[in-house]
């Protein structure tokens, strides 16, 4: 049975771009500049925030799948060394926009070693949007 529709919006109501998000994804990743960082895997968390502009989302056609969002990240992290975080958000963030019905994007990498244990995490930020 279909959930009942709500009520339109009333006059002067219009959606924002829906947010679909994903925090907190740990991937292991071989990751750094330096000798001891290659040749062994690193944990890095992902955070993607992804805007979808429309209305009337009621199938899964009509957003991005999370899942979609992870298996990205998953495989670019198992593509091989990466020198920079820097790089990997970018990359990440370009492909995440490739979607048409993404509007924009936001990457957010952290690399949770990086300096233990003066600190919680360092990392890197990138937003993408279409013109």
């Amino acid at each position: 049975m279909t959930a009942p529709l709500a009520s339109p919006p009333a006059p002067g109501v219009h959606a924002a771009p829906l947010k679909v998000f994903v925090r907190g994804l740990r991937l292991q990743a071989e990751v750094g500049v330096y000798d001891h960082e290659h040749g062994r895997l690193q944990p890095l968390l992902v955070e993607v925030e992804l805007q979808i502009a429309g209305a009337g989302f009621d199938h899964i056609a009509d957003t991005v799948n999370y899942e979609t969002v992870r298996d990205r990240a998953k495989a670019l992290a198992a593509a091989g060394h990466w020198k920079l975080i820097e790089t990997f958000a970018e990359r990440l963030a370009y492909a995440l926009i490739d979607d048409p019905r993404v509007q924009a994007v936001r990457v957010r990498v952290e690399k949770p070693e990086a300096l233990h244990p003066d600190a919680a995490a360092a990392g890197v930020e990138i937003s993408l949007e279409r013109a």
